[in-house]
């Protein structure tokens, strides 16, 4: 019967769902900043299937579709970004100093961090994208010779740790202007980043959006010089 169960291509849709949502409820039930939906849903997924003893490959077969939705969703970014075309033509130089300044910081995070713990010219070209939305990031760690799963493993933490870690860097340092809180969010911790700086705010997840949609942009021309210093 698990065999079946678990070998039907709506196995892994359903257990992504499911686990999603009894993350986002765990979420607003606590409130916990750590308690990240996608942290937890993880987590779930994992223990389901290693207490289940269910093979990957099977989960794997349904869940994989939900990922050709990230590239048109990352486009539907646009439609807040738009709303708030006048933000932009304010803040111009604000926005665009932010967001040239967080590419050059998670570019130059790397490479002593590669240096200090020997990395692979491989596996440095794998973590350079890490600040970028997974559908761009995926394409320039494959054309520039980096290793795809590692690099979407870094993609995925990456965004957690700055949704989660977000709140107390605002407050530590005071930031309460939502434009630099949608950049420092759009361009560090790209998608996940967004979606929290529409939790604090409208303007902020426009601005965020705005962030990401750039920063993915300009880091292939980022790395494309950073690639040849390691």
């Amino acid at each position: 019967m698990k065999e079946i169960i678990t070998s039907n291509i709506f196995f892994g849709i359903s257990l992504t769902f499911i686990a999603y949502n009894v993350a986002l409820i765990l979420k607003k039930k606590t409130k916990l900043t750590i308690l990240n939906p996608l942290l937890v849903s993880i987590l779930l997924v994992i223990g389901v299937l290693l207490i289940g003893d269910i093979d990957y490959q099977n989960y794997t077969k349904g869940s994989q579709y939900i990922s050709y939705l990230l590239t048109p969703t990352t486009v539907c970014l646009a439609v807040p970004l738009y709303e708030n075309l006048h933000i932009l033509k304010t803040d111009f130089k604000a926005i665009s100093a932010g967001i040239i300044s967080g590419l050059i910081t998670s570019a130059m995070t790397v490479l002593p961090l590669a240096i200090l713990f020997k990395l692979s010219h491989e596996n440095y070209v794998s973590l350079l994208p890490k600040s970028i939305t997974s559908a761009i990031g995926m394409v320039l760690s494959k054309q520039f010779g980096g290793i795809v799963p590692i690099t979407i493993i870094i993609i995925i933490l990456t965004g957690i740790f700055g949704s989660i870690i977000s709140d107390y860097i605002f407050k530590i340092f005071k930031i309460t202007s939502p434009v630099a809180q949608g950049i420092a969010l759009g361009s560090s911790a790209h998608a996940m980043g967004t979606s929290k700086a529409f939790e604090l705010g409208e303007k902020q997840g426009a601005i965020a959006s705005l962030s990401l949609s750039v920063s993915g942009i300009l880091t292939a021309l980022v790395i494309s010089f950073f690639v040849n210093l390691y």
